[in-house]
């Protein structure tokens, strides 16, 4: 006997930017193999409207159900859920599919432009809500103050008015306050980012659940260079807050090795610019997600050189998973990340990023012991296993203070199953 979960969440793939709709995208796909019922519920206007186009669609496999939310109204739906707090437009069909889905698990996610604060009254279950940003304490969704520096202090009307977005109506009540009663767990992706919603005022303490990257099969035998040319990568949106832009510059025709970069985004003209004349700079554009573990594997490390507070970026879990080391700007949350698992070395200005590049790039040696940690980390945090095992956990005290007998029951059952059913314990 499974579990009936829904997601509630403004973006899904394939209607999504990054992280976030990723994420959910995962969960969902690890739960059903767990044997678990899952729906997802998310709001296709909202990337079409800030993205304007169409994706191409995407296969999800059985027993998993989309819920698309769409509006004749589009940009006025939108625009009316992120003034006032509450889904307007949708709101009646979201309440029906709650109420009607006899779920067990309400999971919420980014819901900014799905529900906004409201939408965390709907339904009767077990409640989660995952912050994949700081909108729950930023207009912005990034703390990063009037689009120039990291937020260190609200200014949130002048900062919203920068970012060329509407202030919102709701934040001047206590909406947010009251709407966050009827959660059980709010959870973050790192201690940081916990950290950080309780500095900025967040009501409600957080939980790390860790993320993940699904299981997959070892490969088999002596896994074989694709890649001579030693290389750095960069994988991610070409925007300013990525940082990219105080990378570049190091690698001139006297560079220790390449800089291979994965990507696409709004900075990615200025960035070729900067690159004018760098021939050891090569932009590599989108890749499809089959072609990027072997990129890094054979790297010599990930830069992650993001000038904002990240939340937490899965391009690190992809990089430990292949034994690839992470040179990262000591920011947000990858000091804990490196002082977790030595995976790494961090820089906070110009000298050090040069001093991380040549010692990586010199010493094999160097790259073999932070690739092992790397790995040994991924192993021993960020598994499916290890991520789903606190979900699950939390689920459980969840439905023990709140009676939830069927909850209990599943995950009593679910424990006795070999395999990846007994993760739920």
């Amino acid at each position: 006997m499974g579990l009936r979960f829904v997601m509630v969440t403004t973006f899904y793939p394939p209607y999504n930017f990054g992280g976030d709709g990723t994420y959910v995208r995962r969960l969902a796909h690890a739960l059903l193999r767990r044997g678990h019922q899952v729906d997802v519920i998310h709001d296709a206007d909202a990337y079409r409207v800030l993205s304007g186009k169409e994706p191409e669609p995407v296969v999800e496999p059985p027993g998993l159900t989309v819920h698309r939310l769409e509006s004749r109204l589009r940009t006025l739906s939108l625009l009316a859920t992120q003034q006032a707090g509450h889904p307007v437009v949708h709101g009646h069909r979201i309440k029906r599919l709650l109420d009607e889905g006899d779920y067990d698990v309400i999971h919420f996610h980014n819901v900014s432009l799905v529900g906004g604060p409201g939408v965390l009254a709907y339904g009767d279950a077990i409640k989660l809500y995952t912050a994949h940003e700081h909108w729950l304490v930023c207009p912005s969704h990034i703390l990063w103050r009037h689009g120039r520096e990291v937020c260190t202090g609200r200014e949130c009307l002048t900062c919203v008015l920068k970012h060329r977005r509407p202030p919102q109506l709701w934040r001047q009540s206590n909406l947010l306050e009251r709407m966050t009663e009827h959660v059980d767990t709010f959870c973050a992706l790192s201690q940081f980012s916990a950290d950080k919603h309780a500095e900025f005022g967040f009501p409600a303490p957080m939980t790390v659940v860790p993320s993940f990257l699904p299981d997959t099969p070892p490969l088999e035998g002596p896994v074989r260079r694709v890649h001579e040319t030693p290389y750095f990568l960069f994988v991610g949106r070409l925007e300013k807050i990525k940082g990219l832009q105080d990378v570049i510059p190091h690698f001139g025709d006297d560079a220790p090795a390449e800089l291979w970069i994965v990507g696409d985004g709004d900075y990615a003209p200025e960035l070729k610019r900067l690159a004018e004349g760098k021939r050891k700079v090569r932009f590599l554009g989108q890749r499809p997600p089959e072609s990027i573990p072997p990129l890094y594997r054979d790297a010599l490390a990930l830069v992650t050189p993001s000038v904002c507070y990240e939340v937490f970026p899965l391009v690190v879990l992809e990089a430990f998973k292949e034994a690839t080391p992470i040179i990262a700007r000591r920011l947000g949350p990858y000091p804990e990340i490196v002082d977790q698992t030595g995976g790494g070395l961090l820089f906070h200005d110009p000298a050090s990023l040069q001093r991380a590049l040549t010692a990586v790039a010199g010493d094999a040696a160097l790259r073999a012991r932070l690739g092992a940690a790397a790995l040994a980390g991924f192993q021993a945090r960020w598994t499916e296993q290890v991520s789903l095992g606190r979900y699950f956990q939390l689920i459980r005290e969840a439905a023990e203070k709140k009676g939830r007998r069927r909850v209990l029951d599943a995950l009593a059952s679910a424990a006795h199953h070999d395999g990846p059913r007994a993760e739920a314990g």
